[in-house]
């Protein structure tokens, strides 16, 4: 794991600083928070990308997202880029979205990379013409992404982690949040040991009609889970379960907006949650990061970037074995920004917009 600890330094590290279009904080961002950030590809090989993942690997790090000439187009397909420590590598396209047999191709979506315990790498995705008759696909790696087994569709009726990592319980039971949106947004976990074999799914957790949710974050905490969603009424909405993922209380609205777009959070090693979203109810201009100690109370610690005529939106976030936390996301529909940041810097401070207590 050598290849983290000059991050740290901010110096003399391998990126590329550079020649890979990363930037110190100081040039792009304000906040001290932020110690770098750049473009997993400078020049991406599609007009539009979208919906990015990212994972850790023992020897650098997998980034993937969905890219094409806009979301929906039928040439949509999973791209991929690896960083093993002197930046980033060219995009390569990992999934088409051609049906075997038809030869009819459909646009690919929300990729999710994971490295379970056993050192296996899994690539979830969804293909279809759109979110409401999608399904699910996955591919795995034995060797950290060099090569890839051959896709497989998961059985009728799930998609697996639809759009954030999923939880790897100690019997090697993988938790995947989950949801639908033929019949209204709603959300449900599903879970599998083996994801090429049986799967199970769990019951609808929210109506529809009363709280619209989709692509649930699901956090771990001591004493139990959370997940957070996002959803159209302007608020990010919770629901918890205190016994083992079997019992869940009732969703509802957390202090934090939401401008119906993706959130992703990560527990930190020091046992606090830590969530990136969009600090708005009605833009996704602006990028935050929130801390907490129980997931009910949140402090604002870093906004990442501002611009008020582009899109800053669907991050994922992971931290790293250094203790720094790394984030991807969607910039301008144009490219995929990845940002590190330092926990340590962090200046908590009280939630902006009181309205949101």
């Amino acid at each position: 794991m050598n290849w983290h600890h000059p991050w740290r330094g901010g110096l003399a590290f391998g990126f590329g600083l550079l020649g890979a279009g990363w930037l110190a904080a100081s040039a792009r961002a304000a906040d001290p928070g932020v110690v770098k950030m750049g473009f997993v590809a400078e020049a991406p090989p599609t007009a539009s990308s979208h919906a990015s993942t990212i994972v850790e690997l023992p020897e650098g790090m997998l980034a993937a997202w969905f890219g094409g000439t806009a979301e929906r187009a039928l040439d949509v397909g999973i791209w991929l880029a690896r960083h093993s420590g002197d930046g980033w590598s060219a995009p390569e396209e990992v999934a088409t979205g051609v049906v075997p047999k038809q030869g009819q191709r459909y646009p690919c979506w929300n990729p999710v990379l994971f490295r379970r315990m056993s050192g296996e790498v899994l690539l979830f995705y969804k293909v279809g013409p759109s979110p409401i008759h999608w399904w699910g696909m996955v591919r795995s790696s034995l060797d950290d992404g060099q090569t890839w087994t051959r896709e497989r569709r998961l059985p009728a009726g799930f998609v697996g982690p639809v759009r954030n990592k999923p939880i790897e319980l100690a019997d090697g039971t993988l938790i995947c949040g989950s949801s639908t949106e033929d019949k209204g947004w709603r959300i449900h976990l599903e879970w599998t040991k083996d994801p090429f074999s049986l799967w199970n799914r769990g019951p609808e957790l929210n109506a529809a009609i009363t709280c619209a949710a989709i692509q649930p974050t699901l956090l771990r905490y001591r004493d139990g889970f959370q997940i957070l969603c996002r959803t159209k009424q302007g608020r990010i909405y919770e629901t918890r379960s205190k016994t083992g993922l079997e019992k869940w209380s009732a969703v509802v609205r957390t202090v934090l907006p939401n401008p119906n777009s993706a959130v992703d959070g990560v527990m930190l090693r020091d046992g606090r949650a830590l969530l990136v979203y969009n600090h708005s109810r009605e833009n996704r201009n602006v990028l935050n990061v929130a801390v907490s100690e129980d997931g009910t109370s949140w402090q604002a610690a870093c906004e990442i970037e501002k611009d008020v005529g582009g899109e800053l939106s669907y991050p994922a976030v992971i931290q790293t074995q250094d203790g720094l936390v790394h984030v991807t996301y969607t910039w301008k529909r144009e490219r995929i920004r990845h940002v590190v940041l330092d926990p340590q810097q962090f200046q908590l401070r009280p939630m902006p917009d009181g309205q949101w207590r």
